[in-house]
């Protein structure tokens, strides 16, 4: 099988004793064959195969490329593209180590490096979807010379803009995503998770897309295995401290190469604000397209964003300057917006304000609600075991 061994860590005992992981071996897999590099990264607790419709739209593949054919970095190969993607650290057939501490954006951006080192790949277009979006941003933070061009998936800063907004609906949805135990259970979580109703909700033959799918994610859960709980602690890690720093935005910025911004209004995990706030930081490099779907808008609206993906690797190969592809506004217009009306920018300075703190209110909620969940499930096993048996009194 094709793995990939990453060595980060200082393989001395006084490194081990420490938490510090030796070799980490990532799976991957490659498709097609051209001049044009891809490297799709995936997200919280998702595995390679989830980019099915990307690599599908990319290369017209289906099946994997034979490991023994060269893979290389064949700029001149021919027009078409060779597309890699990959199960991060903790999930699917790469290495689960058990420290959190071995999971950040930085050592997981590290490693899709390592990887385009064995692919032999100087340059690729990096395609990130959530998570694996901040592990894009920090790669191309840490290497840009190594990005054709950027694009991020539901993405957002990391952080407290990982927590969704709260309602009953994601209220539910965490309820049932901690009971989950089985695949059963955890494939009808994901649905909801990320789609939106509207479209688990069609009639495709003689099923709804729900059921469908439903038997689809059940066999690829049973097949995989679910997340262990080192890989999803680890997971969660990395996403609660991800944080692109400003020096981090203006080196993106400024590196030359295409950003391309793709988020689903209705995604319940992602919130479509921070996306935009984060567009408009990497601009006059991004391009913003919002798309009526949920957390997985690549697979609800699989055409328009292959189209969008592949019209920026277009841009990318004609040199498209960066002031054409964005489609923001430019930042000169807002200074001098906000240089004729001062009263409106500090207003808008104190909204932002109040909605960090908001966001912050909505961590501790959370964190509050996880406890009292977590002892109202204990004190219903306590009262389970504890429960007085009857005993009639003939048997007396």
């Amino acid at each position: 099988m094709p793995y990939c061994v990453v060595s980060h860590g200082d393989p001395s005992a006084a490194a081990a004793a420490a938490g510090e992981e030796g070799d980490v071996r990532i799976f991957y897999q490659r498709y097609g064959h051209g001049g044009t590099k891809v490297l799709l990264i995936i997200g919280f607790a998702g595995t390679h195969e989830s980019w099915g419709p990307q690599v599908k739209g990319l290369t017209g593949a289906v099946e994997p490329v034979d490991e023994e054919s060269p893979a290389g970095d064949d700029g001149a190969a021919g027009e078409g593209a060779e597309v890699c993607c990959f199960d991060n650290r903790g999930i699917g057939r790469s290495s689960v180590p058990p420290h959190k501490s071995q999971y950040t954006t930085v050592i997981m951006a590290k490693d899709a490096l390592a990887l385009m080192d064995h692919l032999g790949w100087r340059k690729a277009h990096v395609f990130g979807h959530s998570m694996g979006s901040m592990i894009a941003s920090k790669l191309a933070a840490i290497a840009p010379e190594r990005v054709a061009s950027l694009a991020l998936l539901n993405t957002t800063g990391g952080g407290y803009q990982c927590i969704p907004k709260i309602d009953w609906q994601t209220i539910s949805l965490a309820c049932r995503f901690l009971r989950a135990r089985t695949p059963e259970q955890r494939a009808g979580v994901d649905l909801d998770v990320h789609y939106t109703r509207e479209y688990l909700d069609e009639i495709v033959g003689s099923n709804t897309r729900r059921q469908m799918l439903y038997q689809e994610y059940v066999k690829g859960l049973s097949s995989c295995g679910m997340q262990s709980r080192h890989g999803y602690e680890g997971q969660l890690n990395a996403c609660w401290t991800h944080k692109l720093t400003q020096k981090e935005l203006d080196r993106i910025r400024s590196s030359g190469f295409l950003i391309l911004v793709i988020h689903g209004r209705d995604d319940v995990v992602a919130q479509l604000y921070h996306a935009r706030r984060l567009a408009e930081k990497l601009q006059p490099a991004a391009k913003l397209v919002e798309l009526h779907g949920g957390h997985l808008v690549s697979h609800e609206r699989t055409a328009e964003v292959n189209m969008s993906l592949m019209e920026m690797i277009k841009a990318s190969k004609s040199n498209t300057d960066q002031g054409e592809w964005s489609n923001l506004p430019k930042k000169s217009d807002d200074q001098l917006l906000a240089g004729s009306d001062s009263r409106l920018a500090k207003r808008e300075c104190n909204i932002i304000v109040i909605y960090n703190l908001l966001g912050k209110l909505q961590l501790i909620l959370l964190f509050f609600f996880g406890v009292f969940y977590i002892i109202l499930e204990h004190a219903r096993r306590v009262l389970r075991v504890l429960k007085p048996v009857r005993v009639s009194a003939t048997s007396l």
